[in-house]
């Protein structure tokens, strides 16, 4: 499996097509988060943000091989495994990045609630904003193991769908990113960082099951 990450991971960044979805996500932050706007909801904002690219990122990691190359990955690696590398790459990089703007948007935001006048601890609004990245990392890969390849193959059906499930996912009650960002913003009205294991263990649950029917329906059609 290590070499399969490595394999997808260069495949992935020598492609620059990961470039669309990390530079809309910055126009996303640049445009939503101002310096010196109150942490937690600038947080939500930043987790809620990457959800949809969490989702792109997997179709550009399961969309990225030829298909003489795929072939060839899943002869030599079995199709399940060699779909599983894909699905976790784009898990990683949207953590990553996802981690990288929660630490940049701690530091520059001010850390207060919204009225200014409850102090915000910011290790522990870093902290909580990191779990909601987690949780919308989480949900939006699962979302695009689901909308992508082997499950819809063509881009007219895929494409929609992954965006308006991703839309979804966010805005739902209900789904483990709403009640993860949703914690945020009423954290950042009452000053109490909310610190719950339950979208993450449930965002997890999810994606784990998505990761499972995606990479057995990989394992029984043909790249």
């Amino acid at each position: 499996m290590t070499a399969l990450l490595r394999y997808q991971t260069a495949l992935l960044l020598r492609s620059q097509r990961w470039l669309p979805p990390v530079i809309l996500y910055a126009v996303f932050l640049g445009v939503g988060v101002q310096s010196g706007q109150p942490v937690l909801d600038s947080l939500g904002y930043t987790a809620a943000a990457l959800l949809p690219v969490a989702a792109w990122l997997v179709r550009i990691c399961v969309t990225g091989e030829p298909p003489a190359a795929r072939a060839c990955v899943s002869a030599a690696s079995g199709p399940a495994r060699a779909h599983l590398a894909a699905l976790l790459t784009a898990l990683f990089a949207a953590a990553l990045l996802g981690t990288a703007a929660t630490l940049i948007v701690t530091v520059i935001s001010r850390h207060a609630t919204n009225d200014h006048r409850l102090p915000v601890s910011p290790l522990r609004a870093g902290a909580a904003g990191l779990l909601a990245t987690l949780v919308c990392a989480l949900l939006g890969t699962a979302v695009g193991a689901l909308t992508n390849r082997p499950l819809l193959r063509s881009p007219g059906r895929a494409v929609p769908t992954m965006l308006l499930a991703a839309l979804l996912s966010t805005v739902a009650a209900g789904s483990p990113a709403h009640a993860a960002v949703s914690g945020l913003v009423t954290g950042s009205e009452s000053g109490r960082i909310p610190v719950s294991p339950l979208p993450p263990a449930a965002a997890a649950l999810l994606t784990t099951a998505a990761f499972a029917i995606a990479c057995a329906l990989n394992g029984r059609r043909s790249p």
